[in-house]
């Protein structure tokens, strides 16, 4: 014997289909927000300095060169774990040292080679741009960008 559906069946089916996916999505949500505000560095906070910084970055548009977590150009080396690969993550005045000193070792005017510009930033600038990229280095970027495995 076939059973035939009727109005009032494809009704409840409908609002209950509807219902249960509305609770999956709002179950969802709940814990993407749970995991952003809880578990990630997404609340990591932004201080003057690293929004200076970020300004800096932007006004001279180091992403022309460099790449930021894999964001830019691949001229000249990333930067999102630069104070890492040097060494002064923890130490941010061990970390304007070595910023300020390296773009002020920058060799210019060689033929042939690729040159940082020099910007003759304010001490304020390079120590904005260093807490900004401090703070770059910090953030959970979640294994991107991926290593080279060769």
């Amino acid at each position: 014997m076939r059973e035939v559906m009727t109005k009032a069946m494809a009704r409840n089916i409908f609002y209950g289909g509807s219902l249960f996916f509305i609770l999956i999505f709002v179950g969802l949500t709940a814990h993407s927000h749970y995991h952003i505000v809880t578990e990630s560095t997404a609340g990591m906070p932004l201080t003057d300095s690293v929004a200076r910084g970020k300004r800096v970055w932007e006004m001279n548009a180091c992403i022309n060169c460099h790449t930021l977590h894999g964001e830019g150009a691949y001229f000249a080396p990333e930067v999102g774990n630069v104070m890492t690969r040097w060494g002064v993550l923890d130490s941010p005045e061990d970390a304007f040292q070595a910023l300020k000193g390296w773009m002020e070792a920058q060799p210019t005017g060689v033929p042939g080679r690729r040159q940082m510009p020099r910007f003759h930033l304010p001490d304020e600038d390079i120590r904005a741009l260093t807490d900004f990229l401090i703070w770059a280095d910090k953030t959970d970027t979640q294994g991107w960008p991926p290593k080279d495995s060769g």
